[in-house]
């Protein structure tokens, strides 16, 4: 058996490697980041200012918009830095732990789908016994093992990477440290990782998104028997929208994690993640809260009272 070098760091092949594309992207992708901080921070401080917001329809709502905020965080900074300055180079310890945050973000935020959906479904077809169904206890006990679920799940994929050694290639086919792409250029055994990706994803994919459309099915068929025609295409509207972020994310995610062969690689393979990286995390708080009159009357009234009092700070 010939030596092997085992390598210490690894370089992200990034999303493009000409050079007079570097400053429009980095442009293009800032903008689109502090879009994003900006939206799920404003929901989250007029969530957690408005009383009248106070229902667990936006407690899940904020909550969504926290995982949003940190699941865009944990890739694009890095992406913003490697375009900038062009070093993409990367410890192994900072990729497995960038692995750890994105492994951890995903599902939660796709089982959180999944709670958002029944608690539409509670509000819409059972309306008059949505408040015990959904009161404040279910609410955090839901949201909660939204969160345990999605470290548990990140920790088992996490703690079999640690076991990884890279000895001849180092080049991540990917703009941020993606688990298949580790594995790919891993000189290690990697038929468990490879089993846990496709029992435990498979089950996670499955179960949540059938948990999440199967509740709008039943939306649908009560919508239906709405007579008013402008509340049923307000509400087929709202939850077509809603089921049009839930695909792309499903989508995009699914088949970056899932392909069946990653030693092609194509263009399209590094675009691919930016949807459910960067796209979905800037079109949930579009989706969900600028569609709500609710929502966005208390933006109304969060912005009125803003202007307000730098006015009389600035007249005393």
């Amino acid at each position: 058996m010939r030596n092997q070098t085992i390598l210490n760091e690894l370089f992200l092949s990034g999303l493009s490697d000409i050079p007079a594309l570097q400053l429009p992207l980095f442009l293009f992708f800032l903008l689109i980041y502090l879009l994003t901080l900006i939206w799920n921070l404003l929901i989250i401080s007029i969530i957690v200012s408005d009383s009248h917001l106070h229902t667990p329809m936006y407690f899940f709502l904020g909550n969504l918009a926290s995982l949003d905020l940190c699941f865009s965080s944990v890739t694009v900074p890095r992406m913003l830095f490697d375009l900038l300055t062009q070093r993409r180079k990367i410890t192994i310890t900072a990729c497995i732990t960038q692995v750890f945050f994105f492994i951890f973000l995903a599902p939660s935020e796709a089982v959180l789908l999944a709670v958002m959906s029944y608690d539409r479904y509670t509000a819409i077809c059972q309306p008059l016994h949505y408040t015990q169904i959904m009161n404040w206890k279910v609410c955090v006990q839901l949201a909660s093992i939204v969160w345990c679920f999605g470290s548990s799940y990140s920790l088992v994929h996490t703690l079999c990477a640690l076991n990884l050694t890279f000895c001849e290639s180092n080049i991540v086919e990917s703009f941020f440290c993606d688990l298949p792409q580790l594995l790919q250029i891993s000189c290690s055994d990697i038929y468990i990782n490879i089993l846990l990706i496709f029992v435990l994803g498979g089950f996670l994919v499955a179960g949540s998104l059938t948990l999440t459309i199967l509740p709008y099915v039943y939306i649908f068929k009560t919508v239906l028997k709405i007579q008013v025609k402008g509340k049923r295409s307000k509400v087929f509207s709202t939850c077509s929208s809603h089921l049009t972020v839930v695909f792309i994310f499903y989508f995009s995610g699914s088949f970056d994690f899932f392909r069946p062969d990653t030693n092609n690689h194509f263009p399209a393979d590094k675009a691919l993640p930016v949807f459910y990286t960067v796209i979905v995390p800037l079109l949930n708080p579009l989706i969900y809260s600028l569609r709500n009159q609710d929502l966005r009357t208390a933006f109304q009234l969060f912005f009125m009272n803003f202007f307000q009092t730098k006015y009389r700070i600035h007249l005393s």
